[in-house]
């Protein structure tokens, strides 16, 4: 494995790779990408077996323009053509009915793929050099948390990825947004940076259908647990939280706190990350900060419950999937 500045010279090496169906890891606006050639099933399978990722769970295919999504959608409704005109390049994925050569290793067999055009000069330029579709997830391993520095992605997976483009820390820091459009009506799956509202303002609807509402696995990051990390999580109340580190204490546990309220001093027993009150800013340094609070191999992670409104959606949805079932009522 091998970690380089991307410039033209990594970006076209990336692409060599790509080609030749081996897997290059590298920075979007959301997240840092694992990325295969998506026309290739035998590289695409690679990326399964590097995440430990379960070949049931789609991955998302980037593409450098709309232009390409006729290369990928059999059928384009005037809705992808909106959302796209709106927030391409942008953090928002759009799910559509596939054409028949696509790949099912791609779309964990399902007849409709993910397509998005992320906003990264990096994915760009290797995009256009590759001059394809390049399948690819968050690269870290399955149900972990997504890495949003080059650094995380070499502490993940070490030598199952054949080159990281290293393009500095993520701008947004969460995962795009993801919509199905292959229905009769627009579903949103994911949450993200760009809201409910701005996606159905921009379709002229009043809201989208069933929001986050699937029996099944139809687009990626929609399990019970997910972006989670290692250490056992809880996410909690302020007051809850101060309650919970008053108990641990005295249990002589190791506590790891992350806050954007609270005003609580690290000392040997309890470390603290204070992040703002800006949901933005707070979803950009999530999980960078749940990945250190991670790495100080501590008995718990304390989260503290953000807001419940509009503008927090993405960072809660996040972090109810990071703690799973570990939270207070």
């Amino acid at each position: 494995m091998n970690t380089t500045i991307a410039d033209a010279t990594s970006i076209n090496y990336a692409a060599t790779l790509l080609k030749q169906g081996r897997l290059v890891a590298f920075p979007t606006e959301t997240v840092y990408g694992l990325g295969a050639d998506a026309s290739n099933p035998e590289a695409v399978q690679r990326i399964f077996t590097a995440k430990g990722r379960p070949s049931s769970h789609p991955l998302i295919v980037h593409i450098a323009s709309p232009s390409q999504l006729a290369d990928w959608a059999s059928v384009i409704p005037d809705s992808a053509i909106l959302l796209s005109q709106s927030f391409w390049p942008g953090p928002l994925a759009l799910i559509l009915k596939k054409q028949a050569w696509v790949p099912l290793e791609v779309t964990g067999g399902q007849d409709t793929v993910a397509l998005r055009m992320p906003n990264h000069p990096v994915a760009l330029n290797l995009l256009r050099t590759f001059n394809g579709g390049i399948a690819a997830p968050s690269a870290n391993r399955f149900c972990r948390i997504s890495p949003t520095q080059a650094e995380h992605v070499r502490e993940e997976l070490a030598d199952r990825v054949d080159l990281i483009l290293d393009g500095g820390a993520c701008q947004i820091g969460l995962e795009s947004t993801i919509v199905d459009l292959s229905g009769d009506h627009p579903r949103l799956l994911r949450p993200g940076q760009i809201g409910e509202q701005a996606i159905a303002n921009a379709l002229g609807i009043t809201s989208l259908s069933n929001p986050l509402c699937s029996p099944e696995i139809r687009a990626p990051g929609m399990m019970a647990l997910h972006y989670a990390p290692i250490t056992r999580t809880i996410l909690c109340s302020a007051v809850q939280l101060l309650t919970e580190i008053d108990r641990l204490i005295t249990e002589n546990k190791r506590i790891g706190i992350l806050t954007y309220s609270l005003q609580y001093q690290s000392n040997p027993h309890v470390h603290v990350i204070k992040l703002t009150d800006s949901a933005e800013a707070y979803g950009q340094a999530l999980y960078a900060s749940l990945r250190k609070l991670d790495s100080l191999k501590l008995d718990q992670i304390l989260v503290e419950q953000p807001p419940n409104n509009s503008s927090w959606w993405a960072v809660n949805d996040r972090l109810t999937k990071a703690a799973g079932f570990n939270h207070f009522d």
